[in-house]
């Protein structure tokens, strides 16, 4: 290995402690033994390691800020696991600052340019949905700021995560609607690059087949926005395709679909059943109200953040851990037959 390509994360590797651990004893932190510094500083002497000595001296001392990257900071979920992130940071003395992508793959990675040149102690982020190259979110690895995803999160990473247990939030939504009679059910389908759509529409197909459901593949579409709702109900209208309900990826979407169900004359649930998923405001807004599934998101962020000071603090490497949070199906009049 050449000494210009090692990094935190080699050494962290090499000795089986956490790359956050690394970089503490390099900057020979109060909380990190003398052992570990000696160990750490002989790997990182034999092998040359350079540290990039302007970040060294920024983050000499612990900080108590955190960086957050959400995709839509109006978005009523995210806005939940915020308040949730900031509850346990505040009650722990650590400042949050927040950044959003938009669901723009370049300003995520402008996002994580920002912090990586800032003062951070960790990070928090849920990718957007562009999202396919990972090198710019491993370079707080590299550089041994833990990384704690929630909600849309990275496979590939070998991080902790806090996720929604999105397939047996989409197996109750679609279940709910066969026991109501329905079986010509559409779903709209979440991007298939994020996990979060994979599970939902994986817990459509498991539902389905365990109650003797034929599946149609013409009636799953990939449409996960209000605007793009308006345009594929309209297109499965247009196309004299049979459909007798719809189960969409969110809330929104569920609101797009109802627009344009109402528009060209069905009833709601009478004709067609509607069901969303996310349990955002919209679902009480809309006419009639919307049956979805509630995420817990404020509770997602307390465990993120939880979990992020647990990774800032502690001196061994964990394995990482994937802590998954239940959905509820809350039923409404959209997909309630009188």
């Amino acid at each position: 290995m050449k000494s210009s390509q090692i990094t935190i994360k080699d050494i962290a590797r090499e000795l089986g402690i956490s790359p956050s651990t690394v970089s503490r004893a390099l900057k020979d932190h109060p909380d990190i033994s003398q052992e570990t510094k000696r160990l750490v500083n002989e790997l990182a002497a034999k092998y040359n390691y350079k540290p990039n000595i302007i970040a060294l001296s920024l983050r000499n001392q612990r900080s108590n800020i955190i960086g957050v990257i959400i995709p839509e900071i109006v978005h009523y979920f995210f806005s939940s696991v915020i308040s949730g992130i900031e509850e346990v940071a505040n009650q722990n003395g650590y400042s949050v600052i927040i950044s959003q992508s938009v669901e723009d793959y370049n300003r995520e990675v402008a996002a994580c340019d920002a912090f990586l040149n800032g003062i951070i102690d960790g990070i928090l982020v849920s990718v957007s949905k562009e999202t396919v190259d990972y090198s710019h979110l491993r370079r707080f690895e590299d550089e041994g700021i833990p990384v704690v995803f929630f909600d849309r999160v990275i496979e590939e990473m070998n991080v902790d995560r806090i996720i929604i247990d999105d397939f047996d939030g989409a197996y109750q939504a679609t279940e709910h609607l066969i026991i109501q009679g329905r079986r010509r059910i559409v779903h709209f389908a979440g991007p298939q690059n994020r996990l979060i759509g994979q599970n939902r529409l994986k817990g459509y197909l498991k539902a389905m087949r365990d109650n003797g459901v034929v599946i149609d593949e013409n009636l799953i579409i990939h449409c996960d926005t209000f605007q793009s709702a308006l345009v594929e109900t309209q297109k499965l209208i247009d196309k004299g395709l049979k459909f007798d309900s719809i189960f969409t990826v969110n809330d929104f979407t569920a609101a797009g679909a109802m627009k344009i169900l109402t528009r060209n004359g069905y009833k709601i649930p009478q004709d067609v059943s509607v069901v969303g998923f996310g349990d955002d405001q919209t679902s009480l807004m809309v006419e009639p109200t919307l049956t979805t599934v509630r995420q817990p998101g404020f509770e997602m962020g307390k465990r993120a953040m939880e979990q992020l000071i647990r990774r800032i603090t502690q001196t061994k490497q964990d394995s990482p851990v994937t802590e998954i949070l239940k959905t509820q199906l809350i039923v409404r009049e959209s997909s309630r037959v009188r």
